[in-house]
């Protein structure tokens, strides 16, 4: 009966480690009007995606692979996209989107990488992509 015991407390401590792990990360998502998408996944500790979208047909993506990583993603208007893919630790993405038809790419492959972004109008797209540690990028477009 002992022996029983002691293996259902070490597979319930193995799980609560687990399941604590998993705890750690957030998810955040808002979504207003109709066919609107969104997506992704975690993989690791502390990590936090935050999504926010009013309007239709808009998607955003996230995807993080390390620890305590944020994504954030606003969205509003018609047929944006936005897709985030970290993979390291303490990187920081976030891209607003204000119109139609707007995409942005953000893709962070290190440590303590930083993207933030603003796209206003329609059709506007931007493709960022960070390789390394400690690196900062801005940017703002205004599309007709």
């Amino acid at each position: 009966m002992t022996r029983k015991t002691l293996i259902a407390t070490a597979i319930v401590a193995m799980l609560s480690i687990t399941s604590a792990s998993a705890m750690d990360n957030q998810l955040v998502i808002q979504q207003f009007g109709f066919g609107n998408a969104t997506g992704g996944s975690q993989f690791g500790n502390g990590n936090t995606i935050g999504m926010y979208q009013d309007g239709v047909w808009n998607t955003a993506v996230a995807n993080q692979f390390g620890n305590g990583n944020v994504a954030g993603s606003g969205q509003q208007g018609i047929n944006n996209f936005s897709d985030t893919f970290q993979n390291g630790n303490f990187n920081q993405a976030g891209v607003a989107q204000f119109g139609t038809n707007n995409n942005s790419v953000l893709s962070q492959d290190g440590n303590g990488n930083i993207i933030a972004g603003v796209q206003i109008g329609d059709g506007c797209s931007a493709n960022v992509s960070q390789t390394g540690s400690g690196n900062v990028t801005a940017f703002v477009q205004v599309c007709p």
